[in-house]
């Protein structure tokens, strides 16, 4: 296990609205209000977007499960977001329902928005992390610039 001890910072309450693509506005979120680090969560509906439900195979590197969906479902997730030279890296798990039916994966790509989505974004300082690769698990996970292992 590794951390790093923070505080929090500002905190924002956000308004994403009809077509807006999620993503991206986060980015300009994040990047307006000079954020490096930040939790999310948020609740509304997506239009569409694309999401990984998982690996294909309990194995190292994962190869991911990639599904789409076009026909407008709510939304509730969690994540983080990681700016580092005006990049994005965002790891938002979300459940995306329609009827019975019910997504759970993590969010990436497309994003479009429907009607509305409401997020808290929360400023975390004092903790200096990146995304880096990882050798052995083959995806970018959380690097802490100083380790503090238990």
């Amino acid at each position: 296990m590794e951390y790093a001890q923070g505080t929090f910072g500002r905190v924002f309450l956000v308004k994403f609205e009809h077509g807006d693509d999620l993503l991206k506005e986060i980015e300009s979120l994040l990047e307006a209000e000079n954020i490096s680090l930040a939790t999310i969560a948020l609740i509304g509906a997506l239009a569409s977007a694309d999401i990984v439900t998982g690996p294909e195979k309990k194995e190292l590197p994962p190869e991911p499960i990639w599904n789409s969906f076009d026909d407008g479902r709510e939304v509730v997730g969690l994540g983080t977001l990681v700016r580092k030279n005006g990049k994005l890296t965002a790891h938002i798990h979300s459940a995306f329902g329609k009827g019975r039916e019910v997504l759970v994966g993590c969010l990436r790509k497309k994003s479009e928005v429907f009607i509305t989505v409401e997020a808290v974004v929360t400023e975390l300082t004092g903790i200096d992390v990146s995304k880096q690769k990882d050798k052995k698990v083959g995806l970018e996970l959380l690097s802490f610039a100083e380790k503090q292992e238990k």
